[in-house]
């Protein structure tokens, strides 16, 4: 298999960090950067060693590009992608897809007239901890623990400053599309896992928090195949990052759900009557392990990487849109309160 000739558009922090995850991988190397504006690219490119870079049409349209990596702000994901992908590039794009389910929809549909992979980068899907979570659960379905009813999760951290795009209503900022989209990603995958569920979810209850013009922090209650779905997110405090998966007979712990941009999670807690089992797994370099799924994609004449289908990026773009317009549109339970 040819290694895999990337380009990073966008040469911000998360960028960084999937360049160092893309050195850790077998399959693909940095090849070319590109930015809205050049001397960023360039100023990215000397850091890592690489050559080529310019703006996004000047990348796009070079032939010794096979695959793009999307590390820019959420509004602009869907115009980049499907420049890409009409330029007969695989694409991996930063969670997530787009701020809407109506922009997701027109990626996909992109992705499916070029025919080339389109993959959502969600860095807790891939990897053995991923691997080791997913049949975990499809074994709990069928065994001793039975199927998973219900799920509660957060992800939520304090941010030091309250500017940038993460506090800017018009770059789609606020915790639900930058962290949330994690708890939201882990109950879609274990109600297609453990029920079968082939529904997405729906909103059950959602209450937020508006600061500086976007949700500082939110809950939300999803239905999602009748797996209850407890999510919580915040920009603006620390939340424990831990996850309960409560199946009939017992239920699956992870300590750490999400992992790092550089390690990924290692522990998985099985409890049932019998008592407590405790799985340890290796962790990878998790942005490297989204890269090579792109590049077995490419090579396998897929369109979708089997850890993120596309059926799964659709119901959490549907998941996403509904419970924003809930606590930033004023719907059900919201608190505006700055």
């Amino acid at each position: 298999m040819s290694m895999t000739r990337w380009a990073v558009l966008g040469p911000g922090a998360i960028s960084r960090d999937f360049a160092a995850g893309l050195a850790a991988s077998s399959l693909g190397v940095l090849h070319a950067v590109g930015s809205s504006v050049a001397d960023r690219a360039a100023g990215f490119a000397a850091d890592h060693g690489v050559g080529i870079w310019g703006d996004y049409d000047a990348i796009l349209t070079r032939d010794d590009v096979d695959a793009v990596y999307i590390g820019t702000v959420h509004t602009t994901h869907a115009d980049l992608a499907i420049r890409a992908l009409e330029a007969g590039k695989a694409v991996l794009c930063e969670k997530p897809a787009t701020p809407t389910l109506t922009e997701t929809e027109r990626m996909l549909s992109a992705a499916y007239d070029a025919d080339r992979p389109l993959v959502e980068a969600f860095k807790n899907r891939f990897g053995p901890f991923a691997d080791t979570l997913r049949r975990t659960v499809a074994d709990a379905a069928e065994g001793a623990l039975g199927a998973p009813v219900a799920l509660e999760a957060s992800f939520g951290f304090a941010a030091g400053r309250r500017t940038g795009r993460l506090f800017d209503p018009a770059l789609a900022g606020g915790a639900i599309l930058d962290v949330g989209c994690y708890p939201l990603s882990l109950a879609v995958e274990v109600a297609r896992v453990g029920r079968a569920a082939d529904s997405g979810p729906t909103l059950v209850e959602a209450s937020g928090t508006l600061v500086e013009g976007v949700d500082g922090d939110a809950t939300a209650v999803f239905d999602i195949g009748g797996l209850e779905a407890r999510l919580s997110t915040a920009i603006v405090r620390q939340l424990p990052g831990s996850a309960v998966i409560r199946c009939e007979r017992g239920e699956i712990v992870l300590p750490d759900a999400w992992g790092g941009r550089a390690q990924s999670a290692s522990t998985i807690i099985v409890r049932t009557p019998a008592g407590e089992r405790v799985i340890e797994v290796p962790t990878v370099q998790p942005m490297g392990a989204e890269a090579d799924a792109v590049t077995l994609a490419l090579a396998e004449r897929r369109l979708e990487a089997p850890e993120m289908p596309w059926a799964d990026t659709r119901a959490i773009a549907a998941g996403l849109t509904e419970w924003r317009a809930a606590v930033i549109g004023g719907g059900t339970g919201v608190d505006s309160r700055a």
